[in-house]
């Protein structure tokens, strides 16, 4: 059995979310925290303490949405299935959160296009998988390749609501992307937006949500190690109370 790890880490860069949005990681080391150990140990010196040391610790200030992490429902639109409550990550079946893996290639696509219906069908016909109820879909786009740079936001395809309804009109629960977001890059976006006056382009992927339930995990590593098919995805959210997602550490087991 091979395990591929599919998250990106949770550091301080300025490059894995637009501006302002990063998150802010407080490294304190052994030498910094032995007070604190003493604190709850009245008549100890530090020269109690192994070498003088205390523990190292991290003091951590985030979204729901930095590092690789699992969107509920609830992120994408209040109501989800034509009405119903969208429910949030503490909500999602656990269920949905471990199935066949399955790996659509797009890193031929341009920065910001839209992937249409029409051409995730024709790619699961290229790579020979019938697409079934709880199959995990990771979609591999050209943003991967800046990962840690300025050009990582701004670069991948991304997959339209058309095509994100195709998929979870078969059964898909769970999907992700190696880019920023699910849909294309706000950039071009707000290009098409302008030109065409159709506010329905934004975040058109996301709000597919809002016509079936589903899930999508955001910024993933390491799809292009991955063979479009045979192997298992395990992916499940650390559960904040209704909160619009949460940080996961997906895993793509490949049996022998």
């Amino acid at each position: 059995m091979r395990l591929i790890d599919l998250a990106r880490p949770l550091e301080n860069t300025e490059y894995a979310d637009p501006p302002g949005l990063a998150p802010q990681i407080t490294y304190f080391k052994h030498a910094d925290t032995a007070q604190q150990i003493l604190d709850f140990f009245p008549g100890v010196t530090r020269d109690g303490l192994p070498g003088g040391e205390g523990w190292a610790v991290e003091q951590v200030a985030l979204s729901t949405h930095n590092g690789t992490h699992l969107d509920a429902p609830y992120h994408y639109h209040s109501t989800q299935d034509g009405g119903q409550r969208a429910i949030t990550i503490d909500e999602v079946p656990l269920e949905w959160c471990m199935g066949r893996g399955v790996k659509l290639d797009f890193r031929h696509l341009p920065d910001g296009h839209v992937v249409t219906a029409e051409e995730v069908a024709a790619e699961f016909d290229r790579i020979g998988h019938d697409l079934q109820p709880g199959d995990i879909v990771l979609v591999n786009t050209a943003a991967a390749a800046h990962y840690g740079t300025p050009k990582y936001v701004p670069s991948g395809c991304g997959i339209g609501r058309a095509a994100t309804n195709w998929m979870t009109e078969r059964g898909m629960r769970v999907c992700g992307t190696d880019a920023w977001s699910w849909d294309a890059p706000f950039i071009h976006t707000a290009q098409r937006v302008a030109e065409t006056g159709d506010a329905s382009l934004i975040w058109e992927g996301h709000r597919a949500g809002m016509d079936r339930a589903y899930c999508h995990m955001e910024k993933l590593a390491n799809l292009e190690d991955l063979p479009a098919t045979g192997f298992e995805v395990q992916c499940f959210p650390v559960k904040i109370k209704g909160a619009s997602a949460g940080w996961c550490r997906p895993v793509a087991i490949i049996r022998d």
